[in-house]
């Protein structure tokens, strides 16, 4: 296929976008599979949670560091840059450069052990967070880029289906790290998953770097849009600044990714603490099919609101925000229960109705801006999304855990530093006197599981901001083809 440019496409990429349909849509599955493998790296470690957390020794505060902020600091870190060079840069370069990068970080994630260097000693754990580091610096440039090809390749009208299928990501990439990391961990150990599931990735950079052509900026722009040089950082913010419904659009996204990336973080760690079964039982048969509802969910709520905005322009953001709402009952309810059967059908139930703001939180943040911005638009959001929710969310729940540890420890009659929580582990339990062990029952799995109802019901935050959103929707959008100017 020759190179057309924007100019050169005309009236034709507004009418049917870059390339034929058969071609949009293989590349469409490409980034799509690099989205998946984007989440199965980030996902392991907390698949592969119960086995490492007591091999290491670590806390579980700890724990929501290396999954949470250890990540998401240098990912949101490098975010805006390369975000900024993908508006003038060849995004299909940058995005298999940065899939090589985090494949081969994952990998070594398998390798972290304690390194003696003269008189110095590195924990593992410490080794551990350089390697998060590492996949976090990498996996920066996958979003923007590839939110800015979509945008590029599918028509207005199209797009926010496109971008549902984009999402699940997401869900699916959370999925096969169960399915394959749980599997491989039960079997081998956690270090093989890490090998397992990095190293294929370093294939898929070359397949894709190979098979997916770089489209004309603008291409499926109506032809009398105004073309401009790329906007500076201060004139992309001064337009966002504008745009409530983008920072109302934002905070929601922020609060769902904050209560999301903190439970899916520890739910393993909850169900082999709670319900004494296996890191792969925990993995396969609870967070796979939960993962798949979810999948399932995403995409059947980004369809919903495609279908429906002609008559309901605003469903965009309100279908997103009655389905977290409608999640936190059945999250207390999984979180509260006896039953393992009875809590993986809550979790199936509220991972399915909560992520239509996935596929929201892309269509809105690129329909309320010009496309000159659209690549920084996305990276301002997921900088704020990636910094405060997968940074902290996990951090949170860690931390919460291990206070309500040492304070239900301490009302036993404990003294402090007496009882670690790692003391509590199975394999362990038996080494300690029989009063430790009966505190151990009472507070081990107890103190994660109020820290994860704590968590789901911030979700009702998360709603209240996406209902806001609709309040602006019709003043702020600026393409009319996704959504209709409405005042609802």
């Amino acid at each position: 296929m020759s190179v057309i440019t924007a100019k050169d496409g005309g009236a034709q990429g507004q009418l049917v976008g870059y390339g034929s349909k058969a071609y949009r849509n293989y590349v469409l599955f490409a980034l799509t599979l690099i989205y998946i493998l984007n989440f199965v790296d980030r996902a392991l470690l907390a698949v592969v949670g119960p086995d490492l957390v007591p091999d290491l020794g670590i806390t579980d505060t700890q724990f929501g560091l290396l999954t949470g902020f250890g990540f998401a600091l240098l990912y949101t870190a490098v975010g805006i840059p390369l975000a900024r060079f993908a508006d003038v840069a060849n995004r299909v370069w940058i995005m298999t450069v940065c899939v090589a990068l985090w494949s081969l970080m994952t990998a070594l994630c398998g390798l972290a052990t304690e390194v003696t260097i003269g008189s110095v000693t590195i924990g593992a754990f410490w080794i551990l967070l350089m390697c998060r580091v590492g996949v976090g610096i990498g996996e920066a440039g996958c979003t923007p880029p590839a939110n800015s090809l979509i945008a590029d390749y599918f028509i207005p009208r199209e797009r926010s289906q496109a971008l549902g299928f984009y999402a699940m990501g997401v869900t699916l990439g959370t999925m096969f790290a169960n399915l394959i990391g749980g599997w491989v961990t039960d079997m081998f150990d956690w270090r093989t998953a890490f090998f397992v599931v990095g190293l294929p990735g370093l294939l898929v950079a070359l397949v894709f770097k190979l098979t997916v052509k770089e489209p004309p900026r603008g291409y499926t722009d109506p032809p009398q849009a105004e073309t401009k040089e790329r906007a500076s950082l201060g004139e992309a913010i001064h337009e966002l600044m504008g745009k409530p419904a983008f920072w109302l659009m934002t905070a929601g996204a922020t609060i769902a990714a904050f209560c999301g990336y903190g439970i899916s973080s520890f739910q393993s760690l909850f169900l082999v603490r709670t319900y004494e079964i296996t890191a792969g039982q925990a993995a396969i048969w609870i967070n796979t099919p939960v993962a798949l509802s979810a999948a399932v969910g995403t995409f059947a709520t980004g369809w919903l609101a495609t279908k429906i905005y002609k008559k309901h322009p605003g469903a965009i953001a309100w279908v997103p925000a009655v389905g977290l709402a409608v999640s936190v009952p059945f999250y207390i309810f999984a979180f509260t229960t006896d039953n393992l059967l009875y809590a993986a059908i809550g979790l199936v139930i509220a991972g399915f109705v909560k992520y239509g703001y996935l596929a929201a939180q892309y269509t809105i943040g690129q329909g309320v801006v010009s496309m000159r911005v659209r690549a920084m638009a996305t990276a301002v959001m997921l900088l704020l999304v990636n910094l405060i929710g997968y940074g902290f969310g996990p951090l949170f729940i860690g931390a919460v855990s291990d206070i309500f540890f040492k304070s239900g420890v301490a009302e036993f009659g404990v003294a402090a530093g007496e009882l670690a929580r790692n003391q509590c582990h199975p394999t362990v339990l038996g080494q300690l006197s029989q009063n430790l062990q009966e505190v151990c029952g009472q507070v081990y799995a107890q103190s994660l599981q109020t820290s994860m109802v704590i968590m789901a019901c911030l979700y009702f935050g998360s709603a209240l901001c996406f209902l806001l959103t609709w309040r602006r929707l019709g003043k702020d959008m600026v393409d009319r083809q996704v959504i209709n100017p409405v005042t609802p």
